[in-house]
């Protein structure tokens, strides 16, 4: 009997779900969106021939397009969970990873004097590792394309092959540009000048902005300059998003401070990968399993991502949660409007749960509840934790699936409705300002091993000209009886 029951089922909620369709531009590509839903469907095969669809009508569904006639994946994105959240239960297609496979790797490796002594032979490799694992990690493999970067912007003079194998690259790049100085501002002027939307940029350096001529200029005014120089560059490219990375490598060989009284040093020291893409392109990274290593990249013990506006966070209610307390329904087409909401009965308090994907915003910020704001009526509070996968279940999958932590909910509510605002504020962190020295002379000082000249200084130029408010990003709930 249930076999029978089960295909009119499917047909009847495909019916209601086409004869739903509001009849607006994109109508037909919402229909077959919901069909693919129902149908569970969700491979990228029938995405792709929806896609077909709306490139050989490029002028009816010219908002799912980017100017070139390619496919707008965080438009798409939107649409696909707009649908997906309007069906009960809601389900998730999680179509942003797509837009990730044709994305190209441009690596930019530093050859400064500075620089040379990571890869002495004698020492582990840690930073030609990590370089290595960036590019082994990156899915779109024929795809990677590697500069030498001093002075100026400079091609590497070999394949990406033997650019792995090389067990000396700073030996193979000898002669390539003027290591004596690094130019900041042409270089990365030039990097976002030339970064296509598809593209994804990667700095290896140890960030000591050394101008050619210092002589007799403090330390001040060139930390003033460093930090206005950067706010000036990654001002001009707006919708940008930058993770930097900080890792630890064996330093062997001569060391060139600000006061140019070079000297030997033999130990630890830090540097940073910085990845640079569009902030779309960020977060459909975030979003792919594909890319989970690349971004995360092995050996890093600090991150941080710098955004121009907030991320792009997938969420929604989860009406059926082991914690929940209370009643509560959650309104059909809209996730964050909740209604007949009623405390429970015998302890006064509400909690319910809100699944989200995080997964492309630093984690350690993630679960601690200190780091997010919280406004309401009722005095809600929360509590983060990462999805465990045994707590997934036939009720529950299809509000889980995709995501990567529960945010619980918990307060005295006691109606008729209340507005509730949760945000994870993107703060300066601490870990830059304790990774900062104003003087690198003396090896001898404990903090030499693990502080960077002036790291601050352009690390939080960036974070002026992306700042936009201060949050990563928002969730907002409306409740009502």
């Amino acid at each position: 009997m249930k076999k029978l029951f089960l295909l009119p089922m499917v047909a009847i909620v495909s019916l209601t779900a086409m004869l739903s369709s509001c009849g607006g531009r994109n109508s037909q590509i919402e229909d077959a969106v919901r069909q693919a839903l129902v149908q569970r469907d969700t491979t990228q095969a029938r995405f792709d021939s929806i896609c077909a669809i709306i490139k050989a009508n490029p002028q009816q569904y010219a908002d799912l397009l980017t100017a070139d006639g390619e496919i707008n994946y965080a438009a798409m994105a939107e649409l696909v969970e707009s649908v997906g959240s309007s069906l009960r239960p809601a389900m998730h297609w999680n179509v942003a990873a797509y837009g990730v496979n044709s994305l190209s790797l441009t690596i930019y490796f530093e050859r400064s004097g500075s620089m040379v002594p990571y890869d002495d032979a004698g020492g582990r490799g840690q930073l030609k590792k990590a370089v290595n694992d960036l590019i082994n990690y990156f899915p779109c493999s024929d795809k990677v394309k590697i500069n030498i970067v001093n002075d100026g912007i400079y091609p590497y003079n070999g394949t990406v092959d033997s650019f792995l194998q090389d067990r000396n690259i700073y030996a193979s790049t000898a002669g390539v540009g003027n290591a004596s100085y690094t130019d900041f501002q042409k270089i990365f002027n030039d990097i976002l000048e030339a970064q296509t939307p598809g593209n994804v940029s990667v700095v290896v350096t140890d960030l000591i902005y050394s101008p050619a001529d210092t002589k007799n200029v403090s330390i001040d005014k060139i930390f003033n300059e460093e930090n206005s120089l950067a706010t000036n560059i990654f001002r001009r490219y707006k919708g940008k998003s930058i993770i930097v990375h900080q890792l630890t490598g064996d330093y062997n060989g001569m060391y060139y401070p600000y006061n140019n009284n070079a000297f030997n040093y033999t130990g630890t020291r830090p540097f940073y990968l910085l990845i640079i893409a569009d902030s779309k392109v960020m977060d459909s990274m975030a979003a792919s399993k594909d890319y989970k290593q690349f971004l995360t990249v092995q050996g890093s013990r600090n991150s941080y991502r710098f955004n121009e506006s907030e991320s792009s966070v997938e969420w929604n209610v989860v009406p059926d949660w082991k914690d929940n307390a209370g009643r509560f329904r959650v309104s059909h087409g809209n996730g964050g409007e909740l209604t007949n909401v009623n405390a429970d009965k015998t302890t006064g308090v509400l909690r319910f749960a809100v699944a989200a994907n995080l997964s492309g915003i630093n984690p350690d910020l993630l679960c601690n509840a200190s780091n997010y704001t919280i406004e309401s009526l009722s005095g809600f509070k929360i509590d983060v934790k990462p999805l465990n996968p045994g707590d997934i279940t036939a009720n529950n999958k299809a509000y889980l699936e995709g995501k990567t932590h529960i945010i619980t909910i918990t307060g005295d509510y006691k109606g008729p409705r209340d507005n509730i605002k949760i945000a994870l504020r993107n703060e300066f962190p601490q870990w830059i300002e304790q990774s900062t020295c104003n003087d690198d002379t003396n090896p001898a000082m404990p903090s030499f091993a693990t502080t960077t000249l002036g790291l601050s200084s352009f690390l939080s130029g960036i974070n002026q000209a992306f700042s936009t408010g201060g949050n990563y990003f928002s969730i907002n709930l409306a409740l009502e009886n």
